[in-house]
């Protein structure tokens, strides 16, 4: 795998080209020599910093998002507080890792990432014992299996597509309903009430004042 690792901090830096040796890792120490590397060289995914000199971090990850770069990437920070790790997340990360962080848990996160990728790509969204198939609007949990109205659908595939993210009330409005139409107060909770009635009370976890989520159970 061709990594590209933008780290300022030259013991983690050395640290993890030493540790990752069975990837091709290209580390720079700033967001300008990141995007000289990026408009010459393909790489399968990005270990970012925030805290870099200069242009940061999320401003550079913004800046590949808008001009559509899909590059996989992982934010590696010390920022711990939740509105940075939904900062990130909602400028078009695929994960955030805080540090300090163990290398196993970057190759495990970078291993979740092309999974989830892979499953996309078949139609399938995959997170511990659910399937959702995106062309059908089936969900399937175990032995049970049920087709899911559009709304319902929508909540089911914004969370397992990021297990682990929390997303709040309103970003999960955002997806329900189109621009202009008009919002119900209780349309979210209605409807995840209505998936928990059907597939259990576990299979969505409520983040008390923050918002939803699905977790990715670790393997044992």
């Amino acid at each position: 795998m061709k990594l590209l690792l933008v780290e300022d901090d030259h013991m983690i830096g050395e640290s993890l080209q030493q540790a990752m040796r069975s990837h091709a890792i290209y580390w720079v120490q700033n967001a300008m020599q990141a995007e000289a590397a990026l408009a010459s060289e393909q790489f399968d995914a990005m270990l970012l910093d925030l805290g870099l000199p200069g242009k940061s971090g999320m401003a550079l990850l913004q800046s590949l998002r808008q001009a559509d770069n899909r590059v996989p990437v992982i934010i590696i920070t010390a920022r711990d507080a939740i509105e940075h790790r939904i900062q990130g997340l909602d400028a078009g990360a695929d994960d955030y890792v805080l540090k300090p962080f163990s290398v196993e848990e970057i190759e495990a996160r970078l291993r979740a990432i092309f999974r989830r990728k892979e499953e996309r790509h078949s139609n399938q969204v995959r997170v511990n014992d659910m399937v959702l198939d995106t062309a059908s609007y089936t969900l399937t949990m175990g032995e049970i299996s049920q087709r899911l109205s559009s709304k319902t659908f929508a909540i089911m595939h914004s969370l397992m597509s990021q297990p682990g993210m929390i997303f709040s009330k309103t970003q999960l409005e955002e997806r329900l309903y189109g621009w202009g139409d008009e919002v119900e107060s209780n349309a979210v909770e209605v409807h995840i009430h209505t998936i928990r009635k059907k597939f259990g009370a576990d299979i969505i976890q409520t983040i008390r004042g923050i918002g939803y989520a699905i977790n990715e159970k670790k393997e044992s």
